[in-house]
């Protein structure tokens, strides 16, 4: 089987097992660089002069909520937020997710899963610009005419593609690019008219007193409100804070769904699983006060507005992602049980954004998602030749095989490894990286991140004897 013959040779990639990080000592890091854009006030000044702000509306009509709001929070374990009082409360108002993961670490990566699909190997937080071709949710959304935008807290404004804004009377960090999913998408910022929907605060108190909000946004606070920069008692209060006026405005709760939910945890020797709630007036009465505990990660926020809405797909990790189930429950989506054992994901793969030998995944043409309709047509026009090169290849990195093989990794038992693994980590772990080194027929593996330590040592002659079994 030619899935089976990609997995086997492409097992160079970084992928879990227990809690470990195992990379090909041979595949070279050389990250993709690009040219930071950091103007000055004045530019910026300038700039703000003549951006172009949109106020589109719509009002397509979907199968569980007819809006999506994203709110983001960052870097905090599972446990440490659900203890958050104000948290409780706002569960208390929806649907807790207690078993929602991050795909990677550390914070960008994981934004740019969430519309993209794929993180690209990014493994840190640097500035970079996916290329045109690369598709993300909003081009499924305009397919039926479906309004979309982000909300950035301190953004100076409409469309800024800085790397940072600092507060202007503290200069303290406040509005990072990293944190903006969307404008790292060339195919967004490149657009003119689409960078028009990436606003700040000011922007979302007007559409919302305007009533002229789009039907699909994410929110992200700034790096003192989320949490970043402060502590999970601050982000807790100021979610808590700012959502108790929204959940009573009839024209925001009309048959929306909010996400909040946070980036990734803190901890990065543990499993990355971090706390979230769906929240808003799409949520049925008898849901409120529940758990849910279908396995979701960043990929469901894709794969959740294409099941409401009956959108194709982006042909890449959206495809097999589950469904906010009562979602899927109103949209006919059977959602997959996920064995979470011995899945952490906790560290990149080696691809496109962490060595820069390796080009870009294409997205698996042929893919069908989870309500059953085909990749988006111009994804397919675009990607169609090189999806076919690319599987043709020993050394394939589409989406979808790199995804199978990271899959099959995380279901090995951990019988299949020595493993000594951390018990806890600094709580600076932000800066963990990866490194590797050969010794013999093993890959050893180690972690920088200034805690304790997860050590592994895998035969790899073993290690795809279980991928190939797991995968036929």
């Amino acid at each position: 089987m030619k899935f089976v013959q990609l997995a086997a040779a492409a097992a160079v990639g970084s992928v879990l097992v227990s809690g470990a990080s195992v990379e090909s000592s041979s595949a070279s890091v050389n990250p993709r660089t690009y040219s930071t854009i950091n103007p000055k006030a004045s530019d910026i000044a300038k700039a703000a002069s003549n951006a172009t702000t949109n106020h589109f509306t719509s009002n397509v009509k979907g199968a569980a909520f007819d809006r999506m709001v994203v709110i983001w929070l960052e870097n905090t374990d599972y446990d440490k937020a659900a203890g958050q009082e104000d948290l409780q409360w706002l569960a208390s108002q929806g649907i807790l997710l207690d078993n929602y993961w991050g795909v990677t670490h550390p914070s960008e990566p994981n934004y740019i899963a969430s519309v993209g699909g794929d993180y690209f190997a990014l493994d840190d937080d640097r500035f970079i610009a996916l290329p045109s071709n690369v598709s993300t949710v909003v081009d499924l959304l305009d397919t039926k005419g479906i309004t979309w935008g982000e909300y950035e807290e301190h953004m100076p404004y409409s469309g800024f593609q800085g790397f940072n804004y600092s507060n202007q009377e503290t200069f303290a960090n406040d509005y990072v690019r990293k944190h903006n999913p969307l404008i790292i998408f060339d195919s967004v910022a490149q657009n003119q008219t689409r960078l028009g929907n990436i606003k700040n605060f000011t922007m979302f108190e007007k559409d919302l007193a305007d009533k002229t909000l789009p039907q699909f946004f994410h929110i992200t606070p700034n790096m003192t409100n989320d949490g970043h920069d402060s502590t999970i008692k601050v982000a807790a209060n100021w979610s808590r804070s700012f959502l108790t006026p929204l959940l009573q405005n009839e024209y925001f709760m009309n048959n929306t769904l909010v996400v909040l939910t946070f980036d990734e945890n803190d901890t990065y020797s543990i499993k990355n699983k971090v706390f979230a709630v769906l929240l808003g007036g799409a949520i049925p009465q008898e849901l409120k006060n529940t758990t849910d505990s279908t396995f979701y990660d960043q990929y469901s926020l894709i794969s959740t507005p294409e099941a409401n809405w009956d959108l194709p797909s982006l042909g890449r990790n959206d495809v097999n992602a589950n469904v906010f189930q009562f979602v899927a429950n109103k949209t006919n989506v059977t959602n997959k049980n996920v064995d979470t054992t011995n899945m952490f994901n906790n560290a990149s793969y080696v691809g496109y954004l962490s060595d820069d030998t390796i080009p870009l995944p294409a997205p698996n043409v042929t893919a069908i998602n989870m309500n059953g309709k085909p990749v988006l047509k111009a994804i397919v026009d675009t990607w169609s030749s090189e999806y076919s090169a690319q599987l043709s290849q020993s050394t394939s990195m589409t989406t979808t095989i790199s995804g199978s093989i990271s899959e099959a990794l995380t279901t090995i038992k951990s019988a299949s490894a020595t493993i000594t693994s951390a018990s806890s980590a600094a709580s600076g772990s932000s800066a963990a990286k990866s490194s590797t080194s050969s010794n013999g027929t093993h890959v050893s593996t180690k972690s920088s991140s200034g805690g304790a330590a997860a050590t592994a040592a895998i035969p790899l002659s073993g290690l795809l004897s279980l991928i190939i079994a797991y995968l036929l």
